[in-house]
This record gives C-alpha cells, structure tokens and sequence, in this order.
C-alpha cells in the first residue's frame, strides 16, 4: 500500500492510496494508445494511392508507420 505525506501548516496528514491505482492507470494509458493507434492506421488506410504517395508512404508501411510514430521509415525523425 502506497502511503503519501501532507504537510498542512505543522500538522502533517497521512493518506493511503489503493495500489489498484498505479494498474489502472496504466491500463487506461495502453488503452488511450491504442486509441491513437486504431485512429491513425484507419485515417492513412482511407487515404487514396495518391494521397499516400504524397506523405511518401504506401499501404505495405501503413502498420509500420502507425507502430512507431516517433520514426520516419525513411530515417527521417517526425515532430510529436
């Protein structure tokens, strides 16, 4: 159980936190990505061939791009 310390004036003040917390927090961060994740590979796959081609990418490296947005596949490192 994690215990945190507040100090109020000269008092100090204890209060435990569940430690489900710290799981749940990140089980609704992985989530959040995945959210992300689903919404830019289905944003590129409504792309036409010409749109894609503009980007510089093709429909083989949609699932490439999406899993790591913080890489360009060209070697190029992308603005987040």
């Amino acid at each position: 159980m994690n215990t945190i310390y507040q100090t109020t004036g000269l008092v100090q003040t204890t209060s435990a936190q569940p430690s489900n917390v710290g799981a749940s927090k990140n089980c609704w961060t992985a989530f959040q990505e995945w959210r992300k994740w689903e919404r830019l590979r289905r944003d590129l796959c409504n792309l036409s061939d010409r749109e894609l081609m503009d980007i510089g990418i093709t429909y083989s490296e949609i699932d490439y791009v999406t899993s790591n947005r913080i890489t360009d596949p060209r070697g190029i490192r992308s603005a987040e």
